[in-house]
Order: structure tokens, then C-alpha cells, then sequence
């Protein structure tokens, strides 16, 4: 899979890099926990791991995927020298589970890299039950300066950047409103600076 190729390539990098916006990160995450107490979660495109380390404890149960090997294989790594109850990981998508396995989907850093949205969104409301929740932090391109929009093409022509969409706040909250959540107003969690990272809790009812 051409994906999963690309971020397994990524992942000793990614697992590297620093967070950007320590601040903005812990705010989102702050805002998450309420809504796994008690819960089955399943996290989608958890990368190498540390948000689902960090979310875990909170959770009943907490299944963290990623479509890449190379990154759930840090990610597992990660979980021997730490131990956290309740977690593990495995290569995985939405597509690979059936209904009534989850509380809660938790995907940050997801939604944009979807090939097909309105398919992947169905596929989780469909796993849900009724109440269920899923919750996204979502780099929203389209929302960005010209110049990154522009630049993302040609990035992506010579195989430095993975396929992505340019979507808006709008665009998601009219993708999940179409799927049948009912959508809490967006949130904006960075610290300073222009956000680009649109925070957004999506119901199923």
C-alpha cells in the first residue's frame, strides 16, 4: 500500500520529531479525556504511539492503529519499556472493525489523509452505537496561506509529501453532518499563532 509505505519510511523521523505546540497539544488532549472515561476506544492513525500513551489510562480500553507498519512497530516498542494498562497497537483502519467494538474514535492528524472521507466516515458511525462519539483534530489546508496550498502539489509530485486533502473546518463539519453526527461547535486549541488544527466532537445520534 503506497501509504502505508510512505509514513513507515516516516516514522523513525516522525517518532523524532518534537511537539510543536506543547500548550495547544495538552489543551486538546485535556478536552478529550472526559470523554473516555469508562470507554472502548479505538484510535485511528495513532503514528508512533505517545498520544495514545498519554490517552490510555484514561480509557476502559484503548486500541490504538495505524495503517503503517513502521510506526506501530515504535509504537509497540514504546509500550514494552512503558507499560500502560488497557492499551495496545496494531496495523490497522477503520475498515477492519465491526459495529459495537467501541465507545469512542479518537483520530488526530486523520481525517485529511483520507482517500475516501464520506466512505471512512460511515464506516465509524457505523461502528458506533448510538451516542457514540468520535473526536478529530484535523490539520485544515484548506484554511491555509496560499503559498502552502500551492506548495503541497509539487511536494507531493516528487514524493516528498503523502497524499491529503485541503479541507476546511467547514468541509469536515459538512462531512460529518452528512454521515449523521450531530457536530459540537469547532474548537481552536494552539497556544498563538494562526491555527490550522481544527478540534471537533462529532456525535452519533
Amino acid at each position: 500500500m503506497q501509504d502505508a509505505d510512505f509514513w513507515s519510511k516516516m516514522a523513525p523521523r516522525y517518532a523524532r520529531a518534537k511537539i510543536g505546540d506543547v500548550a495547544g497539544y495538552e489543551r486538546s488532549l485535556h478536552r478529550t479525556q472526559p470523554f473516555l472515561q469508562g470507554a472502548r476506544v479505538l484510535e485511528l492513525g495513532c503514528g508512533t504511539g505517545l498520544t495514545a500513551m498519554a490517552l490510555a489510562p484514561h480509557a476502559a480500553s484503548y486500541h490504538a492503529t495505524d495503517i503503517a507498519p513502521g510506526m506501530i512497530e515504535i509504537a509497540q516498542g514504546r509500550l514494552a519499556e512503558t507499560p500502560v494498562a488497557g492499551l495496545s497497537f496494531a496495523v490497522a483502519q477503520a475498515e477492519d472493525f465491526g459495529p459495537d467494538r467501541f465507545d469512542v474514535v479518537f483520530a488526530q492528524n486523520y481525517l485529511h489523509l483520507l482517500r475516501d472521507l464520506p466512505g471512512t466516515l460511515a464506516h465509524i458511525y457505523a461502528l458506533l452505537p448510538k451516542g457514540g462519539v468520535l473526536i478529530a483534530k484535523t490539520p485544515v489546508l484548506g484554511q491555509a496561506p496560499f503559498y502552502i496550498r500551492w506548495l503541497v502539489p509539487i511536494l507531493q509530485a516528487l514524493g516528498k509529501a503523502p497524499f491529503l486533502t485541503m479541507v476546511t473546518a467547514a468541509d469536515l463539519e459538512r462531512a460529518l453532518t452528512r454521515a449523521g453526527f450531530a457536530c459540537a461547535p469547532t474548537e481552536w486549541h494552539a497556544s498563538s499563532g494562526r491555527d490550522l488544527r481544527a478540534f471537533i466532537v462529532a456525535r452519533k445520534v
